[in-house]
């Protein structure tokens, strides 16, 4: 079995030199064609909240030295369009700057896979361009998430669900994740912390300056790194834990490189789960519930004019 790795790095201004070590350590020199999953949960650039138009385009550049192409990829979210966001983040300028492609995952041609009934999840689609490539390059960031309680490297990737309805895959996330995770594999993770993010992420959480990058050969290592540096234990991440579990790795199969995560951690402050997050976790966990709550944006803005009388700002969704 493949040694799991995490290298911690604190970041200074120059970035270059950690990625390609990381691409060097991760043997991504022979492949033709890398698919790079970003993080953009939010239509314009936020540190913390969406992946440096900066940083993927010194990654982008690196990786083009190598392949001979690098397609960079995204879903749209509930309520606004991917193409708009790669436009107003500056991702896609940079992407192409650096001579990548971007595409919007939820126009791409998609593969349908099943999987066996003794499992809560039957089905699955998944971009044509994503399972056609040769690596996935994973670009996470560091985040506490209020439905979640963290999203990482593996929650990233559930942006490669092409339809904007992947809030209806709520009631079976943590199967959703442990899948996307096998199934992409990714064969770099590259956890941008330089700024992270703490309280009520994914985008409305309290940056927090770590000065961190993390890189690994495997998602799931990451993401137990990077939840032990926040002070998140296990099982708080029920996700994580069922991944975790079903794939046999912990902590202490985990090879560290360079700083240890003790010498890096700092408490995060939790999500604050208030009345109106309780109420949707609480729908999340019945598929009926969540497809009638969640059809409409028309009720989703309903529900946000609640919780803004409620708690002064709107409630996440995804």
């Amino acid at each position: 079995m493949l040694e799991k790795r995490v290298t911690i790095l604190r970041v200074k201004e120059e970035i270059a030199e950690y990625l390609k070590e990381a691409i060097r350590d991760t043997k991504l020199a022979d492949k033709t064609k890398i698919f790079v999953k970003p993080n953009i949960s939010h239509p314009e650039y936020l540190p913390g909240v969406v992946t440096d138009p900066a940083l993927i385009g010194e990654l982008v550049g690196l990786l083009r030295d190598e392949a001979r192409e690098v397609i960079v990829g995204e879903s749209d979210g509930f309520n606004y369009s991917c193409s708009l966001a790669f436009e107003k983040t500056g991702i896609g300028k940079a992407v192409k700057k650096a001579g990548g492609t971007v595409i919007n995952l939820s126009k791409d041609d998609v593969i349908k896979l099943r999987f066996p009934n003794k499992y809560s999840l039957k089905t699955l689609f998944l971009p044509k361009t994503v399972m056609d490539a040769d690596a996935v390059v994973d670009l996470a960031l560091m985040k506490t998430h209020e439905f979640a309680v963290y999203s990482g490297a593996i929650k990233n990737l559930f942006g490669c669900i092409p339809s904007n309805r992947r809030i209806f895959l709520h009631p079976y996330l943590s199967e959703v994740f442990y899948r996307l995770f096998k199934i992409l594999s990714p064969q770099l993770t590259v956890m941008d912390a330089r700024t992270a993010l703490e309280g009520n992420g994914p985008t409305k959480g309290n940056p927090v300056n770590m000065n961190l990058m993390l890189t690994s050969n495997c998602a799931l290592a990451t993401d137990l790194i990077a939840t032990k540096i926040m002070g998140l234990s296990l099982k708080e991440v029920q996700y994580l834990d069922y991944i975790a579990r079903r794939s046999g790795v912990f902590e202490n199969d985990i090879i560290m490189t360079r700083l240890k995560p003790a010498e890096v951690a700092r408490k995060f402050e939790p999500p604050k789960i208030d009345l109106p997050v309780k109420a949707q976790i609480a729908v999340y966990k019945h598929e009926f519930l969540t497809k009638l709550l969640f059809s409409s944006l028309d009720v989703v803005k309903l529900f946000q004019k609640v919780t803004i009388a409620y708690r002064g700002k709107p409630i996440e969704v995804g």
